[in-house]
């Protein structure tokens, strides 16, 4: 009878679906849970950028003088370079 409880503490405590794996499982569900919820904010992010150069011609000229140079036609360019002393 002793040698019955003591095999059935040792799997409660330590062996398969014990408390420390339980707990080490929980720990990582709620990690899992914070990184989909930042995907989740970064997805909707990225489905309004999708939608605004979709549908607007300001967010795509935008991006253009942003990553390309653009310069618009009756714009001029001016490079100010500061002097190294």
């Amino acid at each position: 009878m002793i040698l019955a409880t003591l095999c059935l503490q040792y799997r409660l405590w330590v062996g398969d679906g014990s408390f420390a794996e339980v707990w080490r499982l929980q720990q990582a569900v709620q990690s899992q849970i914070k990184v989909n919820q930042e995907l989740i904010a970064r997805n909707s992010r990225l489905d309004a950028e999708v939608v605004d150069l979709k549908s607007g011609h300001d967010a795509i000229e935008e991006r253009a003088r942003i990553n390309l140079g653009m310069v618009g036609r009756n714009e001029t360019f001016y490079m100010v370079v500061s002097s190294i002393d």
